[in-house]
């Protein structure tokens, strides 16, 4: 029996209003977040971190003083631990590795070398890849796992936007939100976090997966003619982000006066994200600019369906390498900042 490590990867997120700060520096230091030269970048991140702390800690306080992506992590972590270890021939163990807070991945290292696994598999819990998360993740992971002296064979993936499990748990949460506005109009907006256009522009691959993930999920749903739009939120500083904003299309929607269904698609749990920016700004805003009714979708979390895809994505892994969720490349050549190679 082969002892094999999960290493599943998100943002992470503070514990109590004092790590807001610290968390936030760790972010924006970033070279992936911030692309400066390293002097430059962590007076920006300092100079960042001390100015937002303040409006973040207002934000972390409707979640009682801290974030909940952690347990959140951890409960996805435990589902997908049983889903591997129910009748199969090998071991698996999880561990959760956060690029921000803490668990850090030095940590985490340590943790999966005293374990001593016959092999390590890297999972992030990013659905859509981009240099800025998963990216960044697996190469924080890289040189910790070289730091502690962890070398047991290592492969994992970068991406899985059209993963069969993702976009089945997606489609049964949308749709009795379709349902209770049956009869209205609405459209459905699948709000994801945004990027700096030039970091798009640059190479990345984002926004393309991220539009692939919708529009899979709108054929899955197999609505006729669904008023549908991707749309970005959580837009920091004054340079272009991806566009349209989810602000411009909750008014939109208002000045045509019908309803919203919002769907977190670039998001696998819950956070600030959604539990305040889109459960109560943007919900705010929407009944501000007369939108009829506005509903939220869930995130995935642990839904039957996401968990048994993350498990058979695990379990058909084979070779040594980052690779998408069918083992190819997935996004056209033209973006330089896929993590494969090869076509």
């Amino acid at each position: 029996m082969a002892k094999k490590a999960v290493v599943l990867f998100n943002l992470g997120g503070p514990d109590a209003p004092a790590a807001v700060e610290p968390f936030l520096f760790n972010l924006f230091y970033d070279p992936a977040i911030i692309r400066l030269p390293t002097p430059l970048r962590w007076l920006v991140a300092k100079l960042i971190s001390r100015r937002r702390a303040p409006v973040a800690q207002e934000i972390y306080a409707f979640l009682g003083g801290s974030s909940p992506i952690l347990p959140q992590t951890q409960a996805q972590a435990e589902a997908l631990e049983h889903s591997l270890n129910d009748g199969a021939d090998d071991l698996y163990k999880t561990f959760i590795c956060m690029r921000y807070w803490h668990p850090f991945a030095g940590d985490v290292a340590r943790e999966v070398k005293d374990w001593n696994p016959d092999e390590i598999i890297l999972l992030p819990l990013y659905p859509q890849f981009s240099s800025t998360t998963s990216a960044s993740s697996l190469k924080d992971w890289q040189r910790a796992a070289r730091d502690v002296g962890l070398n047991a064979p290592t492969a994992g993936f970068c991406c899985y936007p059209t993963e069969a499990g993702l976009i089945s748990a997606y489609a049964e949460l949308i749709e009795p939100k379709l349902t209770q506005l049956q009869g209205k109009p609405f459209r459905l907006l699948f709000s994801a976090h945004g990027l700096p256009q030039k970091i798009v522009d640059a190479g990345d691959p984002y926004q393309w997966q991220v539009e692939r993930t919708a529009e899979i999920v709108v054929g899955k749903l197999g609505v006729e003619n669904l008023d549908w739009k991707v749309c970005y939120q959580s837009r920091v500083g004054p340079m272009k982000w991806l566009e349209p904003s989810t602000e411009t299309e909750i008014h939109r929607a208002g000045e045509e006066g019908i309803s919203l269904v919002i769907v977190p698609i670039a998001f696998v749990s819950e956070h600030s994200e959604t539990l305040v920016e889109l459960d109560i700004e943007y919900a705010k805003l929407a009944k501000e600019v007369g939108v009829d009714e506005y509903l939220r979708v869930n995130t995935v979390g642990v839904h039957v369906d996401f968990i048994a895809g993350l498990a058979a994505m695990v379990l058909k892994l084979s070779g040594k390498s980052i690779q998408s969720e069918n083992g190819g490349r997935i996004c056209p050549s033209g973006f330089k900042d896929c993590l494969m190679l090869a076509s």
